[in-house]
């Protein structure tokens, strides 16, 4: 038990960097254009865990770079529109709607395996589409593009849950985990040497959003939930990451002043409860509850 709850802290901690992630993104891209900004915080990313796990490295054989090459080009495509959008939208907004991704993975999962999704999904997909209209659309029926472009973004970065959930299973998860970051940098640096002029950090915040991204979001990040991941439960880790857009919101309002309207709140409201309800069988745990506490009863 005290194992799972060190894991369960660590996760914390790398859900809270996840929802900050959204804030360093707004001060990077003050001054850095978004595929530079994606280059560096992947970049900086791959060369922190390759310094810590570069023994994994040297096992490497032609199936994992090939896998890491299509999953970095898929979550390089998820981190355009996230960084796009998020540039375009507030901090908060970002945060809630790319939590969607929660309920867009059994559904890629119906289109490619016909495997229907269970009426607990169902329900959660009927709250998160009530809150997604309440956070987003205008009072002019109009939808913000920045808004859009993140739930793009989740739906990306479901497709890349679901390949990357099939790949792991054939070959050493974290060396893909750490290539990926590799190419995915790697296509953030190709990218923008055609599109974007060539720039550097210019200022204090842009220099902490780079390392906060490249280190804490991307490198503690993965590692982390790959160490946390073996000592806790599913459940656990799935309720943790559910608080990802509420550590966004916080953060966008503790140092962004963003503040969500009665709308905005009643919709992020829907979208949270459509996460948990969608991940988590809670009819299931309270029975589960209800029987230890009739052992305890009878114990006594």
């Amino acid at each position: 038990m005290a194992q799972q709850s060190k894991a369960n802290i660590l996760l914390v901690l790398v859900t809270m960097f996840w929802g900050l992630s959204y804030l360093f993104m707004k001060m990077g891209l003050d001054s850095l254009e978004p595929l530079h900004l994606i280059a560096m915080r992947f970049g900086l990313g791959f060369i922190a865990s390759s310094a810590l796990f570069y023994k994994r490295l040297l096992k490497l054989n032609k199936s994992t770079i090939k896998y890491a090459f299509i999953l970095g080009l898929i979550l390089f495509i998820s981190f355009i529109f996230i960084t796009y959008g998020v540039k375009l939208t507030t901090a908060s907004n970002a945060g809630f709607l790319i939590s969607l991704t929660v309920l867009f993975v059994p559904l890629i999962t119906w289109c490619h395996s016909k495997i229907k999704p269970n009426k607990r999904t169902l329900r959660g997909l009927i709250f998160t589409l009530i809150g997604t209209g309440l956070l987003t659309i205008n009072n002019h029926l109009q939808i913000n593009f920045g808004d859009l472009l993140c739930i793009f973004g989740a739906l990306t970065n479901a497709v890349f849950i679901f390949i990357n959930g099939k790949f792991t299973k054939h070959v050493d998860s974290l060396a893909l985990g750490i290539c990926l970051l590799g190419f995915t940098g790697a296509f953030g640096f190709l990218f923008a040497s055609f599109f974007e002029a060539p720039q550097w950090p210019a200022s204090t915040s842009s220099w902490i959003s780079v390392l906060g991204l490249g280190l804490l979001c991307s490198a503690f990040g993965f590692i982390g939930q790959t160490v946390a991941q073996k000592y806790t439960t599913p459940t656990a880790a799935g309720l943790i990451f559910s608080l990802e857009p509420v550590f966004a919101a916080f953060f966008a309002f503790l140092f962004l002043g963003d503040i969500l309207s009665p709308k905005g709140i009643i919709g992020a409201g829907f979208i949270l409860s459509g996460t948990m309800i969608a991940e988590f069988n809670f009819n299931k745990l309270w029975q589960a509850k209800k029987w230890r506490l009739h052992i305890r009863v009878h114990k006594h």
